[in-house]
């Protein structure tokens, strides 16, 4: 049975202005490192505030002296934080988080065709932000007050590493739990393993391609690093943690690129090869990257030339850590719960083998799970989109959440 409260909070949400926001959002063109990551915070900023939360608008410090700092992939020279609060000064009870970078590729056109909506950031995930955005202005238009504050926290970087949530937290945004409204096709996920980028650097010795057996060719050497890699990966996914066990990998290790060679008739003398690398649910990153170069280095040792010319190990770009939802924490109840009071199958629950900012959070001592509009399949994708009807019952289902974690 829902209170009087709840039901108007429920029936305060606007679907057309939620479509609409979400095809504004869309067509700013907020790819990572990019100018319009800064306009879609200014963006954010302005409807928390015509909202009437009290908003905390910065410039974010790209280079802090802090061991905790994600990296970044790609290069800024300006970014900013964005933080909404409705209803006072105290911890809130509930944090909405969403973020609002992009990923380079596909149209920000934003076409809506027999209810689904097109574009780049569409699913991965301003349909989350659209819906938390909804869910915020339904409980201001229904006249709702809160108990406990209720926070928001748009958020840039989270596609390369995470550094907007690392300074929205530094800069002491808190709250008693987190929702993150990344897409998760009606599942909840209370744990997201986590990934490195790794860079492999094998020598060879250059000949001319006429008298190869005088050379040693670095592109051969690497066979040998593969299948290592190979066996690490079959290793790192015997046993996986319970939340990932649904997967056929829960830990992947991927090599993404190659580079070899200068001159078809040399025979080559250095292979640069990056990939990700699968952290496992509950790894320390330091654990992770001690793995994978014990790994690297006992393949070098059953080598003849690599013993004597090992590879070199570096780790570029952003860390993701593992994240999980405490055992037991209430916010997997209270977030099922919501789901089916406003109409929707209860979820299943199922950890997910990507990184987000979810482990930035847990880490931060906030449990915290993910739940929003949008299939993962589709984040990235040529074909990105999102069904607009769920986006429409994620706005409710956050509405709900909301009241009844601070109201």
């Amino acid at each position: 049975m829902l209170s009087d409260v709840e039901r108007a909070a429920l029936d305060a949400v606007d679907d057309e202005r939620i479509v609409a926001e979400l095809r504004e959002l869309v067509r700013i063109p907020s790819v990572d490192g990019t100018a319009a990551e800064v306009d879609v915070q200014a963006w954010c900023a302005a409807r928390l505030e015509a909202l009437g939360l009290t908003v905390d608008h910065w410039r974010l410090d790209l280079a802090p002296d802090d061991p905790g700092f994600p990296g970044m992939e790609v290069e800024r020279d300006e970014a900013w934080g964005c933080v909404g609060v409705l209803g006072g000064d105290a911890k809130p009870g509930l944090i909405f988080n969403g973020h609002v970078d992009v990923v380079p590729g596909g149209t920000f056109d934003a076409r809506i065709e027999e209810g689904v909506m097109w574009g780049r950031g569409t699913c991965d995930m301003k349909g989350g932000v659209a819906a938390i955005l909804g869910a915020v202005a339904a409980i201001v238009a229904a006249g709702i007050r809160l108990r406990k504050p209720l926070a928001v926290h748009t958020v840039i970087g989270e596609e390369d590493g995470g550094v907007g949530a690392f300074a929205t937290l530094r800069r002491g945004h808190r709250g008693e739990a987190c929702l993150i409204a990344e897409p998760t096709a009606g599942t909840v996920i209370p744990a997201n393993a986590g990934s490195l980028t790794f860079r492999l650097e094998v020598p060879g010795l250059a000949t001319h391609g006429s008298t190869r057996s005088r050379g040693v060719s670095a592109i051969e050497k690497f066979t040998v690093i593969q299948t290592a890699l190979q066996e690490l990966e079959r290793e790192r996914n015997r046993d996986p943690h319970p939340l990932l066990a649904h997967l056929d990998l829960a830990n992947p290790l991927s090599v993404g690129t190659i580079a070899a060679g200068d001159w078809a008739s040399t025979v080559p003398d250095h292979l640069v090869a990056e990939g990700r690398y699968g952290v496992r649910l509950g790894e320390s990153l330091a654990d992770a990257r001690t793995a994978f170069e014990t790994a690297i280095a006992e393949a070098c040792l059953k080598d003849d030339w690599l013993r004597e010319h090992p590879v070199t190990v570096s780790w570029p770009g952003g860390e993701f850590a593992s994240g999980l939802l405490p055992e037991g924490d209430p916010l997997l109840a209270d977030t099922l719960q919501a789901v089916s009071d406003t109409g929707g199958p209860v979820p299943d629950v199922k950890g997910a083998p990507y990184g987000s900012d979810l482990r930035q959070y847990a880490a931060a001592g906030i449990p915290t799970l993910q739940y929003g509009p949008g299939d993962v399949r589709y984040a990235h994708a040529a074909d990105e989109h999102v069904v607009l009807a769920d986006v429409l019952d994620a706005a409710r289902t956050y509405a709900l959440l909301a009241v009844r974690r601070c109201g």
